[in-house]
C-alpha cells in the first residue's frame, strides 16, 4: 500500500500547486476591471443570447467556485462573487459555464457521453473505495496453499469501478477544453473584452482547464496502481 500513497501524496501536492496558481490568477485579473462594465450575468446573458438560445436562464448561487452549468433545469449557475463583478475572471467564468449551454443546444457528443455516464459514475465513486479495501481483505483472507492468491473477484469490481471514474475524468477533458474554446472565440470574435482584458481571459481559463487534466492524471495513476495489483496477483 505504500506506492499508493505516494501516489495519492504527489497527486495531492501537484492539485494543491495548481489549485493556488488558479486561486492567484483569479484574484489578479479580478483587479483587471472591464472597460465596458459589463457584469459576469450580463457576460452570460449576452453569449446566450448572440448564440441563439433563449432558454437558459443564468442564476447566482452561494459560495466560492461554484460555478456549473445545469443541464437539468437549463440554468447557468453563477458563484456570487462571478455574478456581480466586472473583471476579466468574472467575465472568462461567465463565458466558460455558457460554453457548456451552447454544447448542449448543439448537441456536443462528449457532454453527450459525460451526461451519460454521471449516475453510473455516481454510484462507483461512493462505494469504490469501500470494495477496493473489502477486495484487499478477501484476497489476504482467502489464501491458501492451493490458491495463493486468494479470491480477486471483489478486487477486479473495485478496479472496475475505479476504471469508471477515470474514464470520466478523461470524457471531461475535452468538454472543459471545448467550453473555454467556444467562450474565448465568442469573446474575441465580439469583441466583447479589449485585448488586454483577453489576456485575463484567456489565463485565468487554462489554469482552469489544468485543474481538470491534474485530476485525470491522479485518477488514471491510482487506477494503474490498483490494476497493476490485481493483476500481479493473478500471474501469481
Amino acid at each position: 500500500m505504500m506506492g499508493y500513497y505516494i501516489i495519492i501524496g504527489v497527486s495531492m501536492l501537484i492539485s494543491w500547486w495548481v489549485s493556488s496558481r488558479l486561486k492567484s490568477k483569479f484574484e489578479y485579473y479580478s483587479n483587471v476591471h472591464l472597460i465596458n462594465g459589463l457584469s459576469g450575468k450580463e457576460v452570460a446573458e449576452k453569449m446566450l443570447r448572440d448564440n441563439g438560445i433563449t432558454d437558459v436562464q443564468v442564476i447566482s448561487v452561494p459560495g466560492q467556485l461554484t460555478d456549473h452549468y445545469n443541464p437539468a433545469d437549463k440554468t447557468v449557475n453563477l458563484s456570487e462573487g462571478v455574478y456581480m463583478q466586472r473583471n476579466a475572471a468574472a467575465a472568462a467564468v461567465a463565458a466558460h459555464e455558457c460554453g457548456h449551454a451552447v454544447q448542449h443546444a448543439v448537441g456536443y457528443s462528449m457532454l453527450n457521453l459525460r451526461s451519460k455516464l454521471v449516475p453510473v459514475v455516481n454510484i462507483s465513486s461512493n462505494l469504490m473505495q469501500f470494495v477496493l479495501l473489502a477486495g484487499i481483505g478477501i484476497m489476504a483472507a482467502t489464501r491458501s496453499i492451493d490458491d495463493p492468491n486468494g479470491n480477486t473477484t471483489v478486487l477486479a469490481i473495485g478496479v472496475a469501478m475505479f476504471a469508471m471514474t477515470t474514464l470520466f475524468a478523461f470524457v471531461t477533458l475535452p468538454v472543459e477544453y471545448d467550453a473555454s474554446n467556444r467562450a474565448m472565440k465568442w469573446i474575441k470574435d465580439t469583441g466583447t473584452v479589449t485585448q488586454e482584458e483577453f489576456v485575463g481571459v484567456q489565463d485565468s481559463l487554462k489554469w482552469a482547464a489544468r485543474t481538470y487534466v491534474v485530476a485525470a492524471l491522479g485518477s488514471l495513476a491510482q487506477l494503474l496502481y490498483w490494476g497493476s495489483l490485481l493483476l500481479g496477483s493473478r500471474r501469481n
